[in-house]
């Protein structure tokens, strides 16, 4: 079984979220459980030198949009033994960022019509294609609307992956003829119709064989008409197509015992490690050397939907209870902006950096005691599984895929992986890290204890990817594709 994830961007050759590090880890994983598994990006030229070099040009061909011609060429690879495409074409691609241009429908429409266009030169061609996120959501919809009867692509299959709803790849309606000629195809009409625009996402949701999204709760929430973003009635329609399908992470990346990225490795039955780690975070982020004081994270995209407004909101009670506060992200200037103020008021209690750093994200779980995961709608999120692994306690507002990987502090029984709250206040929020931070002043046995069982616990992709094949094999027994 052959299987070609489609995505905008793949970790560790490019990543601005989860999105990447899903990716860049699924294949992986799946090619274990002996699929087949290959992916596709935009070669980017963001993706750094040393990865380029590996690359071979193994085909090129020019593909029709509208009434344009444009050339695309194919690169490959391999990384940590998955075969990685590349469509390339400069004019696109080759630019700073690998988002927010001002020609957003044309640079990933070209993208999904170059995959379908190349399948037929690619080594293997593919049984099923995996798009992930609005992005890739026209590659279904072209798939039968262009292609449906060809030989080389009747039999193929579409799964499409939801990783965030909040981003659907919303357009004017005139790039349906401009870009895409599907304007005298009545059915795709009604299919990417919305609202007098054109929607990438619904587009996939109305033509993939079938759709998952990171998370079993969040399938649940988007059916609703308050968390469904206006697609609420697709998904519900759509219902006994869609799973929700909890993220893993790279447990070799991601390893404290063996992680070259840290000043001292350690593990759950050595954890003096951990301390050396903080004390080092303290020092590089310019922090007051203490480590009796409890370290809160937060790495993070820095936008609304990450619940920052409630973190704002009592930042100054959170330094006067003596806790320390590290923020890495980037994001709305806004916040931004609030985090940078925070610092510039406490020195040595609050430190933060703007932008994305690998290196220092991986200290940071390692030396920090809590992340931060206030969000108002999550997904799944894959910093809490990756702070677990580290020793780190996740403190989330129960909501998507925090909800299904959180198991909160239970003071009766001592189980659980982290902490959390209900409902979206920014006191709620205060009175549980305020209980966290007293077990971790004045319960060393039981803060210990919590931090082992978190490490321990298997946040690998080994069952999820599990879940994948069951899919895709569930989806090859079925006849002709939708």
């Amino acid at each position: 079984m052959n299987v070609l994830q489609v995505s905008a961007e793949i970790f560790p050759l490019l990543k601005t979220g989860g999105l990447a590090d899903v990716v860049g880890s699924l294949p992986k994983a799946l090619r274990k459980q002996g699929v087949d598994a290959r992916v596709i990006v935009p070669l980017y030229g963001d993706i750094p030198e040393k990865y380029r070099r590996e690359m071979k040009q193994v085909a090129a061909e020019t593909v029709q949009l509208g009434w344009r011609r444009q050339y695309c060429g194919l690169y490959a690879m391999e990384h940590d033994g998955v075969p990685f495409y590349f469509v390339d074409n400069e004019y696109y691609f080759r630019r700073k960022g690998i988002y927010d241009f001002y020609d957003e429908a044309e640079r990933f429409g070209f993208f999904s019509q170059a995959v379908l266009d190349i399948i037929p030169r690619l080594d293997a061609a593919p049984d099923i294609l995996h798009c992930h996120d609005w992005h890739t959501g026209m590659v279904s919809v072209l798939l039968k609307a262009r292609y449906g009867q060809t030989p080389w692509c009747k039999k193929i299959r579409t799964v499409f992956t939801i990783h965030n709803l909040g981003y659907q790849g919303v357009f004017p309606e005139s790039v349906r003829g401009d870009i895409f000629n599907l304007d005298f195809d009545s059915e795709a009409v009604a299919a990417l119709e919305f609202f007098g625009m054109l929607n990438f996402m619904k587009g996939a949701l109305e033509y993939s064989d079938l759709i998952t999204t990171v998370s079993p709760s969040y399938a649940g929430e988007i059916k609703t008409w308050y968390w469904g973003e206006k697609l609420d009635g697709v998904l519900r329609k759509r219902g006994d197509d869609m799973v929700g399908i909890v993220n893993g992470i790279d447990t070799e990346i991601y390893n404290p015992s063996a992680d070259e990225k840290l000043p001292a490795p350690f593990s759950a039955g050595r954890l003096k490690g951990k301390m050396v780690n903080k004390q080092a975070l303290q020092k590089e982020m310019g922090l007051d050397p203490s480590p009796e004081k409890p370290l809160i994270a937060i790495i993070s995209r820095l936008v609304k939907a990450k619940g920052f407004d409630l973190v704002k909101r009592v930042l100054d009670d959170m330094i006067a209870d003596d806790m320390q506060l590290i923020v890495l992200g980037t994001g709305e200037e806004y916040y931004q902006e609030a985090f940078r103020d925070a610092a510039a008021r406490y020195p040595g209690k609050v430190a933060v950096r703007i932008g994305y750093d690998d290196g220092l994200a991986h200290r940071i779980y390692a030396g920090s005691d809590i992340l931060l995961m206030p969000s108002q709608t999550e997904p799944c999120g894959v910093s809490q599984l990756i702070a677990m692994r580290y020793g780190c306690l996740p403190l989330v507002r129960e909501t998507g895929g925090l909800k299904d990987t959180v198991e909160p502090y239970n003071p009766a029984s001592g189980d659980g992986n982290g902490f959390s709250f209900a409902n979206f206040n920014a006191h709620d929020m205060l009175h549980v890290m305020q209980q966290a931070c007293s077990i971790y002043r004045n319960d060393k046995k039981q803060w210990d204890s919590l931090v082992k069982g978190a490490m321990k616990a298997d946040h690998s992709w080994k069952r999820s990817a599990g879940e994948y094949k069951s899919l895709y094999q569930r989806l090859m027994a079925r006849g002709d594709s939708r």
